[in-house]
């Protein structure tokens, strides 16, 4: 085996595959206006099918869509002709994924669809293929070469299927004026679905059980609530308003003075002008806020009142970033 050969065969497919989307994407072929509409227009749901590779490309494009604001299944062909076709109705649109054009699975859907009176779209290398001619509205999709050196393994072709998907999914996405809160209401799992909903209040430290201390008391008093709490900062109130806050740095600060810290009132030391976010605010905002102000805590505000304290302990804790 000569050396390298993984690097350089890999690369080689990769670029092969760069090309076709670069081609494709400059060519006539490329457009996506009717079908685009067709779907936006779709009163119900989009079915997406195809068998073999087409249909692992398929199902991707179905889940990207649904995950975008364009309700969005795969459907397996065989399954459709055994059954599954009874879900689909007329309000509902089937959009078919074949290499050939001549998939059987799907021409033998063809006649159902056509009684069932619901809209075929496809995508195809063959406008004169069965599957082409009985749609609605076609895309054709065909590549100079595959990357397999065989000609044979659907690799070119499936990676410009799928990029076209991703493609109208994002031009269905700006027509219908998605946006991150209505993404994030269908991805609420994971570290992406905590950075689109998790807020400033779900993982802050509420006041209750926050280091809160007084104006009248000394650093040393300060030293003790804080420890306790183990929050590395401490509001200060003055009355029942929190007027300023003192963290570990400050203390640090005061310490180097040689001051006495069973003496020292917090209202001649405390920082009065501090870091605050919104309890409604999320917390990815709330983390860039404390890089761009190299802090680590801020202060969690709500109808002008503090509520409590978020760190960025608590944000890493939570596994947001």
């Amino acid at each position: 085996m000569k050396k390298n050969i993984f690097q350089k065969e890999a690369k080689k497919a990769f670029l092969i595959e760069l090309e076709e989307l670069k081609a494709f994407s400059k060519s006539k072929n490329f457009n996506v206006e009717e079908l685009c509409s067709n779907i936006f227009n779709c009163k119900g749901k989009v079915f997406i099918t195809g068998v073999g590779k087409s249909g692992h490309i398929a199902n991707k494009i179905a889940a990207t869509l649904s995950s975008t604001g364009t309700p969005s299944f795969f459907i397996h062909p065989a399954e459709a002709l055994h059954g599954d076709l009874g879900m689909i109705e007329k309000k509902d649109a089937i959009l078919a994924i074949s290499k050939s054009g001549e998939s059987k699975e799907i021409c033998d859907l063809i006649p159902a669809i056509k009684l069932k009176k619901i809209d075929l779209y496809s995508i195809t290398e063959n406008i004169n293929s069965t599957i082409a001619q009985a749609s609605k509205t076609h895309i054709l999709v065909k590549v100079k070469r595959e990357a397999c050196p065989n000609d044979l393994a659907p690799t070119s072709s499936t990676t410009v299927t799928l990029a076209l998907g991703d493609a109208i999914a994002v031009a269905l996405l700006k027509a219908k004026g998605f946006s991150s809160e209505d993404f994030a209401k269908s991805h609420p799992g994971g570290k992406l679905g905590k950075k689109l909903t998790l807020r400033a209040k779900d993982l802050m430290v509420p006041i209750k059980k926050a280091a809160v201390v007084n104006t009248t008391n000394t650093i040393k008093d300060l030293i003790f609530e804080v420890s306790e709490k183990k929050q590395g900062i401490a509001l200060v109130k003055k009355g029942h308003k929190v007027i300023g806050v003192f963290t570990d740095g400050d203390l640090r600060r005061e310490l180097k003075k040689n001051i006495q810290i069973d003496k020292v009132k917090l209202n001649s030391v405390i920082a009065k002008k501090f870091k605050t976010v919104k309890a409604d605010d999320l917390v990815v905002e709330a983390a860039n806020m404390m890089k761009k102000f190299k802090v680590y805590t801020l202060v969690v505000e709500e109808n002008k009142d503090i509520v409590g304290i978020l760190s960025m302990h608590d944000i890493l804790e939570a596994n947001v970033l």
